[in-house]
């Protein structure tokens, strides 16, 4: 292990290498060494051509992150999990200066497993009939993970193939091959004379083992940035990354380029285990239940599935759902656990750059190992959220708009986790852009309508198959603030998406039907949304429901408490 500065590592990446980064949004990216590698190639244009490579998205939806990667003709292809942080990849992808890859995030971590223990690939139903599906022969928005047109002409030339379709044992899976990795640039708190890692100080570790081990077995070289070094780790369990897989060490003591997160240069919740804290994150006016606007209907009515469901482990979300545990623990609902795809389980997530962090974890594991109990089943109920829906319950989280107006967002764990889970439910408003709501009296009241319909008649980016997985038996529930809607089956037996609860208030023709651009069915035993969620104040759930709901089970095994 050698000590050196941020531009001496930059030196040591060359043109041409598959580089891999860890990080999960605003927590664990190397942000020295990437910041160097754009002053580098800004300086003199090297290296060129790179391959980029990440798993959870990294980056503050502006400069930092992956963002540094973001330069015309610095990096030639980028496969990565999640887009959205990374608007300046984004860009160069719509643009065609790269090649754009967007491949489930559980997948890309497992990879990383499968190139170090020199594996041929990962074999997985993960993906299948979604855009990561590449058999266009079925449907036009199969894409096999492409995401613009210099990905697409590379995959139908061969050049490129990042996965590949094939029965198994007589049932279909997807094969993402593996590849070597040239360069792993991560990230921990500490680092020992010998090179041991430590993240002692960091929200969570991610999936630094697994692409350091990758890198050294593909016979790359393994740069990480610490804050610190140690002469000896105290602690042998805060060492997650050994010193035998790591090359360099790069110091880093400046706060703006070592935060635990893009948004909190430190907070002691996230490294601290759980002792019976409950950990309050909802803003004031949510945690009062002062502000009964949109989301939080939306959020209320989500917590009523916890209520009925009972599931034992839930996943949430970023954004709206992220919110959804800690108004169920206001509210007095306990018996659950609550994960991130990053690694933490129990205590309370966090939201925005700090996403992937929990406040007051049971437990932190790696992120890979995270997604095994996931793709086997591991969540009882996930709660996520919906950018654009369609009429056979399809949808949209990862490529929006027409050409020339398109932005890129990514899948990041969406799939690994629609695909796994025992239960789903989405949420979200039924239009957007400049939507405003009010409750008098118990009832909902359209103030102003949204200018964007977000139920379609068909998704531009098949994110999410709701017939492909409604017909596997998974109950699908999509709540809005002013209906909520079901997979049921029609007269002719196809999975379509279904009005079975109306908010009190609400005209079903003027209010629902008419803001969705395609025809929807409505359930004969259409029900009133429950009005306890429409009473404004603090939120009790101690007072009986006013309203009945559909029938949405999960199998009993998986129910129960802790």
């Amino acid at each position: 292990m050698k000590i050196i500065c941020a531009d001496q590592a930059a030196a040591l990446v060359p043109s041409g290498a598959t580089v891999a980064c860890a990080g999960f949004v605003g927590a664990g990216h190397a942000e020295a060494i990437t910041s160097a590698l754009e002053r580098r190639f800004l300086a003199s244009a090297q290296p060129r051509d790179l391959t980029l490579v990440y798993s959870a998205g990294q980056g503050d939806r502006g400069q930092r992150g992956v963002n540094h990667f973001g330069q015309p003709g610095m990096t030639r292809v980028v496969c990565g999990g999640h887009w959205r942080s990374a608007p300046r990849l984004g860009a160069l992808a719509l643009q065609e200066q790269c090649e754009g890859y967007n491949l489930p995030q559980g997948v890309i971590s497992h990879l990383y497993r499968a190139i170090a223990a020199g594996k041929p690939g990962v074999l997985t139903p993960i993906g299948l009939h979604t855009f990561v599906d590449p058999r266009t022969y079925l449907d036009a928005r199969y894409h096999a993970g492409a995401i613009n047109q210099s990905a697409a002409r590379a995959v139908a030339e061969g050049r490129s193939n990042w996965v590949e379709a094939l029965e198994f044992r007589g049932k279909e899976h997807l094969f993402y091959p593996a590849f070597p990795i040239h360069c792993a640039l991560v990230r921990a708190t500490a680092a020992d004379a010998r090179g041991n890692l430590s993240t002692h100080g960091e929200a969570f570790h991610h999936e630094l083992l697994a692409i350091a081990q990758a890198a050294r077995n593909s016979g790359g070289i393994v740069i990480a940035q610490v804050k610190n070094l140690v002469e000896c780790h105290e602690l042998l369990h805060a060492i997650h990354v050994p010193g035998i897989l790591v090359d360099y060490v790069v110091v880093c003591d400046d706060p703006a380029h070592h935060q635990m997160t893009f948004s909190e240069n430190f907070n002691a919740a996230y490294t601290q285990p759980w002792r019976g804290e409950r950990a309050e994150t909802l803003p004031p006016a949510q945690a009062t239940g002062a502000l009964l606007d949109a989301r939080t209907i939306i959020q209320r009515r989500a917590v009523l599935e916890l209520q009925r469901l009972q599931p034992r482990v839930v996943n949430l979300g970023v954004g709206m759902p992220a919110a959804v545990g800690a108004l169920a623990q206001q509210a007095g609902l306990s018996g659950f656990t609550l994960t991130v795809e990053a690694g933490p389980v129990g205590g309370t997530p966090a939201d925005g750059l700090s996403f992937g962090a929990s406040a007051h974890p049971e437990a932190v594991i790696d992120q890979p190992a995270q997604f095994d109990f996931y793709e086997g089943g591991g969540i009882d109920l996930s709660i996520l959220g919906l950018a654009e829906l369609d009429t056979l319950g399809n949808v949209n989280v990862s490529k929006f708009g027409e050409a020339g107006k398109t932005s890129i967002a990514g899948v990041g764990g969406f799939i690994n986790i629609t695909q796994s889970a025992k239960a789903l439910v989405f949420m979200g408003t039924l239009t957007t852009g400049g939507l405003q709501v009010a409750v008098d009296g118990g009832a909902l009241r359209i103030v102003q309508e949204g200018r964007v319909r977000k139920l379609v008649d068909q998704v531009a980016h098949l994110s999410f198959n709701g017939p492909y997985t409604a017909h596997r038996g998974t109950p699908v529930l999509y709540i809005t603030e002013r209906a909520v809607f079901q997979m049921r089956a029609d007269a002719q037996g196809q999975q379509r998406l279904t009005v079975v609860e109306l908010a009190p208030g609400m005209d079903l023709q003027r209010d629902v039907l008419a803001q969705c651009a395609g025809p929807l069915e409505v359930a004969p035993d259409l029900q009133t949304m429950d009005a306890r969620i429409f009473r404004p104040g603090p939120w009790c759930l101690t007072d009986p429901p006013l309203a009945a709901h559909p029938t949405v089970a999960i199998p009993a095994t998986t129910q129960g408490d802790l």
